[in-house]
């Protein structure tokens, strides 16, 4: 039950977390739309956030947790105390000297990451002045995922899962002040990212000081510990930030598209961040640290065991959220987004494109859980031969479906950048797998084909609910907002019974789901 506390505890912060940057995107949407300034805000944020994911909870993350865990197993107190000093010393330097750097070069990644806007002054020279505010959000985020990967390898979840809520109060409080306060108003957001990664650090370095493990930070790079974590991290890089180079190529092919691309995209990427966050980000980083202290432990048969468990629950919830947001991709995106600058048009955008995305959130889920069996056993350089090759074929696809939505005059090409997204991640998963059972790392236990069989069924008939009560997007934007809440939650009640009850009925029972699934 340690696996399911701990990704409850996560998932139940996270579920929090992701309420509010619901409520941020909709005051977003209403304040600013698809426009021109929040295309710019979007890339301005993007850059940063990228990087994140290779200084922060990605890659460090993944080089940190396993080397602290395998310190903390085998190692005395002191020698555990030595090396946070060193790492946050280390980590702190390149940080800090990163995001001077990237703020005052800021026109260059405008440049690197969104080259249509050079055709667009305007959008082109607002990006790069919101990206020097946003760049320094990366110095205080990556201390931030520094202090978390400490608190989770010693079960402490809460407190990191919860600070992400000081992003979305902060975006939301920046967003009502920005026609007061600043001109133009878009400016407040950026501001905004800069105090939320201040506050972010503030809240979790009291956590790490009850483990009396706070650091006395000494850059040290030829420490033995640092040393092992940054060779980690080199291929690690590469590895976990995969979805995220997808997401900025969309990004890039996406400036060069009408005004509105990139929003549209951001809008329905964060729908589907929202079971991925909930569920699959909080089992990745539930299991982790045990998959880790199993592989310290040379325990080969509970490793296999906790993968095992992680990858039913991934199949059990990943494939309903999936079906559902698929669709009820426009009724969601109506009754979120379609109020004042959110324009009809804007909703069957986004809702072409968030069904793309929906086909690929099981991937998304499975790579979350399957790449950690191999970070756990320190092996990063196979995960990154096998992201390589997903990036390559998402740059691919995104070229060759986008060509073929505009020459066939298809609606919304931006949706192929989605679907691109999409089947990259699928390939990364079934890559992943496929190693895993090669090395022997992982064998499925019995009983997965009764579990893919109900969970088929149980899916099947939500699905004809689903579409049965949702009836034509064009009904949505004709009701009021709060006509839209109430229909929209009463069709995923009933969704939600049909799929759990089929599972009863087909003999899953509740305590299957507290635990590891009945074979």
């Amino acid at each position: 039950m340690g696996l399911i506390r701990n990704t409850a505890i996560v998932g139940g912060m996270t579920l929090v977390s992701r309420l509010l940057g619901f409520s941020r995107d909709l005051v977003l949407a209403r304040f600013f739309g698809a426009s021109l300034g929040m295309d710019a805000f979007l890339i301005a944020f993007k850059i940063p956030n990228f990087m994140r994911r290779l200084f922060g909870e990605g890659a460090f993350s993944l080089a940190f947790i396993p080397v602290l865990s395998e310190y903390k197993t085998r190692r005395s107190r002191a020698e555990v105390r030595h090396l946070v000093g060193r790492v946050a010393g280390t980590l702190g330097l390149v940080l800090f000297l990163v995001s001077i750097l990237g703020a005052l070069v800021s026109p260059l990644f405008v440049v690197l990451f969104a080259p249509g806007f050079l055709d667009q002054p305007e959008k082109f020279h607002l990006a790069a002045s919101l990206l020097r505010l946003t760049f320094p959000y990366l110095f205080f985020i990556g201390l931030v995922a520094f202090a978390s990967g400490i608190l989770n390898t010693y079960d402490r979840f809460a407190v990191p899962a919860f600070a992400p809520v000081i992003l979305n109060l902060v975006l939301i409080a920046a967003a009502f002040a920005s026609r007061h306060y600043f001109q133009p108003p878009i400016l407040a957001l950026a501001w905004g990212v800069f105090g939320a990664g201040l506050l972010q650090l503030l809240f979790v370095l009291p956590a790490v000081a009850r483990l009396r493990l706070l650091p006395r930070p000494r850059p040290d790079w030829r420490d033995a510990g640092v040393r092992r974590i940054l060779g980690l991290m080199g291929p690690a890089v590469i590895g976990s930030s995969v979805a995220q180079v997808n997401l900025l190529f969309d990004t890039l092919i996406a400036s060069f598209l009408v005004t509105g691309s990139v929003s549209w995209l951001y809008y329905s990427d964060r729908l589907v961040e929202f079971p991925l966050g909930v569920f699959g980000i909080a089992l990745s980083t539930a299991i982790l640290p045990s998959l880790s202290r199993s592989h310290a432990a040379a325990a080969g048969e509970r490793f296999a065991a906790t993968l095992d468990q992680a990858l039913r629950w991934a199949c059990l919830v990943g494939v309903p959220a999936a079906l559902g947001l698929g669709v009820l991709a426009g009724p969601i995106i109506a009754t979120l987004f379609h109020y004042q600058a959110f324009g009809a048009t804007d909703t069957r955008m986004a809702a072409l494109s968030l069904m793309a995305y929906s086909a690929g959130l099981p991937a998304f889920i499975l790579v979350k859980i399957l790449a950690p069996g191999f970070y756990a056993r320190q092996d990063t350089r196979t995960p990154v031969r096998i992201a390589v090759i997903a990036m390559v074929t998402n740059t691919v696809l995104n070229l060759l479906l986008v060509l073929l939505w505009l020459r066939l005059h298809w609606t919304g090409p931006h949706a192929a950048l989605a679907m691109a997204t999409a089947f990259s991640s699928m390939l990364n998963a079934l890559l992943l797998y496929r190693r895993l059972r090669r090395d022997a790392v992982y064998a499925p236990a019995p009983g997965w084909g009764r579990v893919l069989g109900r969970v088929a069924l149980a899916g099947g008939a939500m699905v004809l609910v689903l579409w049965s009560l949702a009836g034509p997007l064009a009904s949505w934007l004709q009701l009021d907002g709060l006509t839209r809440v109430t229909r929209l939650l009463g069709i995923i009640g009933a969704g939600a019974v049909t799929y759990l009850g089929g599972l009863w009925l087909l003999g899953h029972r509740l305590g299957d789901l507290l635990g590891r699934p009945a074979t």
